[in-house]
């Protein structure tokens, strides 16, 4: 069945960039959409591997070793000092910015982007991720740090921000029935640019590096370019749905169902975000991704703390071991971070597809349940000296990590209609922003203060384990009082018509629906769109598997 609306004819024809522009014509493979939005996903998930830069840039100048800044040079006079290298710690504030700008910049441009449409956002954010690179490069060339946190960790994390949530509201508008499934795929490339983007980086440093260079800006000049051409065909080949579509035959879940967690009506961003249901989601994300993203930051020394010489088949403590043996067990560790990358991946990919069958609530409910049944088991399981359960763990935890942020957008969705999602879900990765400082600092300074208070190197995880048992509780209890949205809050008729007339949403009249089956002949097209970002994905996931073999051996 395909049923088509007549419209008016156009005063004009519309920009090239508007989202008039890109509104799909009957026959259109919705399939095309989902590499698009992975295309982008891929170019700024390296913000997840800009660590393999540190240590290269710490010795910029001196190749070999660092040159060291005078003891009484202060932290200001760093960020414009060319006489001395730059330590890590001044390094890592890039990866700070860069996710505090990616929270900013989706919560205030988010308004903007369902007006000007994704392929605006996506070209601005590409615009902003590589030339943040290419400011970057400038800053290494010159030796000057306050370029590099300008450039990629301010303006990148601006490009980071729109390019994270430009295809959301899309991609749910064109998969109403797969709405998990859907955002999975696209939030799954962030995951694993970092699986990409950092041998990449590794292979260009190899190859600009000589006796005089590091190469580093060379790779970030290199980078941009690559992530530029990437970035930029995803975002020409977005497409979005006329108003009213869905696929042929489809019925709303509500309506055959009688779900009352998922609405056909809509919520207006200003309205949403101060609802006691948004707040609950803003806490529930929060809580999930600050016990995770801790984790991750302390994956390596935490393997090699817990088990130390057991992972080398003897009874040594940490302290207890030589070079040789704390550089074999830096190696497993490594391989232990590479598995839980592929890990949080899969997670994205899985937790949010398994959420369109058991809803998005219960897919929270599972995430809290089997998070506090894991962190207050996985002291035990360190302390039996159980490296396997010990690692399956972590493994599951770092997937319903990954899980957390793939299937938020459609949970969004559900409860506050689709029209304005990817603003609701800028403003929701605040949430991120906050998790970001809470989650590494909560873990590093509770270790810390375990060690000071004479607490064994094996055991100082214990009490921040538990701790972030008890986060997962928390979050336990918001989800379980999430509650369907109230009806004062749903725009009316009128003012989702004129909302959809500032959007430029065209294609309907709000009474019709608007169905169709992909073109036969534009198989060979999706086919390649996907081989596109596949193999690179593919490619990474290799390398990475790769690093994690050590682990069994």
């Amino acid at each position: 069945m395909t049923s088509t609306v007549t419209t008016g004819a156009p005063a004009s024809t519309p920009s090239f960039l508007s989202k008039e522009r890109i509104i799909a014509r009957p026959g259109f493979n919705r399939w095309l959409v989902p590499p698009a939005a992975l295309a982008i996903h891929l170019c700024i998930g390296m913000a997840y591997g800009f660590s393999v830069f540190w240590l290269p840039l710490s010795q910029a100048l001196g190749i070999t070793a660092p040159v060291a800044c005078a003891a009484d040079m202060g932290f200001v006079a760093r960020l414009f000092s060319a006489e001395c290298d730059w330590p890590i710690s001044m390094l890592s504030w890039i990866y700070t910015l860069f996710f505090v700008f990616l929270g900013c910049s989706a919560a205030v441009l988010g308004g903007w982007l369902e007006h000007a449409g994704p392929r605006k956002a996506g070209l601005v954010s590409a615009l902003c991720w590589c030339g943040g690179m290419l400011i970057s490069a400038i800053g290494v060339k010159t030796h000057q740090l306050w370029l590099m946190w300008l450039g990629s960790g301010v303006i990148g994390g601006i490009g980071l921000g729109l390019g994270y949530i430009s295809p959301v509201s899309t991609l749910i508008k064109w998969f109403p029935d797969k709405r998990g499934m859907a955002t999975g795929m696209a939030i799954m490339g962030f995951g694993g640019g970092a699986m990409v983007g950092a041998p990449l980086a590794t292979a260009l440093m190899g190859h600009f590096g000589n006796a005089q260079e590091v190469g580093v800006w060379q790779s970030f000049v290199a980078m941009a370019a690559i992530y530029f051409v990437f970035m930029t065909a995803g975002a020409l080949a977005y497409r979005v749905p006329p108003t009213g579509w869905k696929p042929e035959g489809w019925t709303a879940p509500l309506k055959k169902a009688g779900n009352t967690m998922v609405t056909d009506r809509h919520v207006h961003v200003s309205v949403a975000w101060k609802t006691p249901q948004f707040a609950l989601i803003w806490l529930v994300l929060c809580l999930n991704v600050s016990a995770g993203i801790g984790i991750i930051g302390m994956a390596s020394p935490l393997l090699q703390e817990v088990f130390a010489g057991k992972l080398l088949g003897n009874e040594l403590t940490f302290s207890e071991l030589n070079a040789a043996q704390l550089a074999q067990i830096a190696a497993i560790a490594a391989g232990f971070t590479g598995l839980l990358s592929l890990f949080n991946i899969g997670g994205r990919f899985f937790w949010a597809s398994f959420s369109d069958y058991i809803g998005r609530k219960n897919t929270y409910f599972a995430f809290f349940a089997l998070g506090v049944g894991l962190y207050s088991l996985v002291p035990n399981m360190g302390h039996l000296g159980n490296v396997a359960l010990f690692v399956a763990a972590f493994c599951i935890i770092l997937s319903m990590y990954g899980g957390g942020f793939a299937t938020v957008p459609a949970y969004l969705a559900d409860l506050f209609g689709t029209q304005m999602v990817g603003a609701i879900h800028g403003r929701l990765l605040t949430a991120w922003a906050a998790a970001g400082v809470l989650g590494p600092v909560l873990i590093t300074y509770l270790r810390e203060s375990q060690l000071a208070a004479g607490v064994e190197r094996a055991a100082a995880y214990d009490m921040t384990l538990y701790i972030l048992a008890g986060l997962l509780v928390l979050g336990f209890i918001c989800n379980m009082l999430v509650r369907p949205v109230a009806d004062k809050h749903f725009m009316s008729d009128a003012e989702l018509a004129a909302e959809r007339a500032l959007s430029h949403d065209k294609g309907a009249d709000g009474a019709r629906s608007l169905e169709w089956k992909a073109a036969p002949g534009s198989l060979p097209l999706v086919l390649l769109a996907w081989a596109v970002v596949v193999v690179p994905l593919a490619w990474g996931v290799w390398i990475t598997l790769q690093k994690t073999a050590v682990l069994f051996h």
